[in-house]
């Protein structure tokens, strides 16, 4: 959670990208054919996605620069030119985002992004140039323009059924917009396609990694280790429901592996550069980014706003730029700022307004209670909102750490419920400059396998306390059953 500028982010819908011949140089060295008459990105589509870009890079933590942004801009460029839209590498604007969350997708205008997070669960350079070519494919067969009256955003708080769903919620004003609340500074701002269109744009990637010159069969293993990443997600948060990621917003992971891989074909074609994937990549964060704050666990750690707090046992977290989102099957909740005059209490009331459209009928919290947590001068209000198809009680908490900076929870729980997050509000606390500078990011690290080595030995070395192996083995595309050999190279995160 950072605090930048408080906007929303529209993602744009529209027309074409299409591709050229263009061969990376030193990496794939393999003549092009069948390639889409050369034409132009229109000036609309150029200046629509200029206007987009700043707004994308805010939602996403901003762009990684460096040797591993540029390596990402290099295989994506290559790809991106392979769907006919120019031959001209400079058309397009490749972006490496400095986000905890798997996702990528490209937009008109030349843009193509992908995060960090997803780069890092990948192993080889085919599999980069495939998600980055399934994801130009969606703008090269123009399923924006076609799904735009049926775009929905995404939402951490939207997707994993939880209780609040449509069913404490439903359609009513109140419960869109605080669904809407939720979704900002989520990551997971996303334009939802048809299976379709995802069979479409999966064939449309496998096609342009052949005239890359790379083994299209990197479409279906990354595919794998997305469902994989998703299944353990899924698993670790204690829901079966799909963890809305990359993988979750393109329907059907299984199914689409087989395709990926049946129209790939069985036989070796074309290149993998997996060393030089891996020797690039190493050293990149994995995880969060301590200037936008550490979920670890049920722990959230800011240190640089110097604060930590703990959600409610049964609750996980996903940060965000601007946000942290809280979810449980018995509620959820997002800890965010806002601008602050000092007054609390007015500070409460503007974050209760901010739960209702223009022209609709404010929420009233009454009486605002005040008292002081672990040193913080705190103000709170509870109030019971009817949805229209059923109650929930909406908490709004505040803390002063400045007389010009405050930080707040938005709750929502059954009616009766609002009990279930006191624990939570009773943890917010100032952290120390030890303790600030104690926190590290974690990191991919890159080891070579030694005699002995096995999956079991190697996933021990994982910086995490809750399923080290399983979070190995996604990460490095094994099973259980994978044997090493010594010289193998394999990822770790470590700090």
């Amino acid at each position: 959670m950072n605090q930048i500028s408080r906007h929303r982010v529209r993602f744009l819908a529209g027309a074409a990208l299409v591709a050229g011949l263009v061969v990376l140089p030193g990496e794939v060295g393999v003549a092009q054919t069948g390639a889409a008459p050369v034409q132009s990105i229109s000036e609309k589509d150029k200046a629509e996605g200029a206007k987009a870009h700043p707004q994308l890079l805010a939602e996403f933590g901003g762009a990684e620069t460096g040797t591993q942004a540029a390596y990402v801009e290099t295989v994506g460029k290559t790809i991106a030119v392979q769907s006919g839209l120019s031959n001209a590498r400079n058309d397009f604007t490749v972006t490496l985002l400095n986000s905890p969350v798997n996702n990528a997708f490209a937009i008109p205008g030349g843009y193509v992004y992908v995060t960090r997070q997803l780069v890092a669960l990948m192993n080889s350079e085919a599999e980069l140039a495939a998600v980055l070519g399934h994801e130009v494919g969606h703008v090269a067969a123009q399923h924006g323009r076609k799904r735009q009256s049926a775009a929905t955003r995404n939402a951490v708080v939207g997707v994993l059924g939880a209780v609040l769903s449509g069913v404490l919620l439903g359609n009513s004003q109140v419960g869109q917009v605080v669904q809407r609340g939720f979704l900002q500074g989520s990551q997971l701002l996303t334009l939802r396609y048809s299976r379709s269109q995802e069979t479409e744009s999966d064939n449309l990637g496998v096609e342009y990694l052949r005239r890359a010159g790379y083994d299209p069969r990197a479409m279906g293993t990354v595919l794998q280790s997305l469902a994989n990443q998703n299944a353990l997600d899924a698993r670790l948060m204690g829901s079966n429901a799909k963890v809305p990621e990359w993988a979750s917003t393109h329907p059907d992971p299984a199914s689409r592996v087989r395709a990926a891989l049946a129209r790939a074909g069985t036989s070796p074609s074309g290149v993998t550069n997996r060393d030089i994937f891996l020797g690039r990549i190493a050293g990149m964060t994995y995880g969060d980014d301590p200037k936008q704050g550490i979920v670890d666990g049920r722990r959230f750690t800011h240190p640089d706003l110097r604060l930590a707090y703990e959600a409610p046992a049964g609750f996980y977290m996903m940060n965000g730029t601007r946000a942290v989102a809280i979810n449980g099957q018995s509620g959820r909740g997002q800890f965010s700022t806002g601008p602050y005059s000092g007054d609390l209490d007015s500070y409460v009331r503007a974050v209760f307004g901010g739960l209702t459209e223009q022209g609709q009928a404010r929420i009233d919290p009454g009486p605002i209670g005040r008292t002081t947590i672990n040193g913080l001068p705190t103000a709170y209000a509870t109030t019971r909102v009817n949805t229209g198809s059923s109650t929930v009680d909406v908490t709004v908490f505040a803390y002063e750490f400045a007389r010009d900076r405050a930080y707040h929870f938005v709750t929502i729980a059954a009616a009766g419920s609002a009990a279930v997050f006191d624990p939570m509000y009773r943890s917010l606390r100032r952290i120390s400059d030890s303790e600030a500078t104690a926190i590290k990011p974690r990191k991919v690290t890159l080891v070579t396998v030694k005699a002995g080595d096995t999956v079991q030995s190697l996933g021990q070395r994982m910086a995490f306390s809750d399923a080290p192996l399983d979070r190995f083995l996604v990460l490095n595309g094994l099973t259980a059953s994978s044997r090493l050999v010594p010289g193998q190279r394999v990822k770790l995160v470590t700090y």
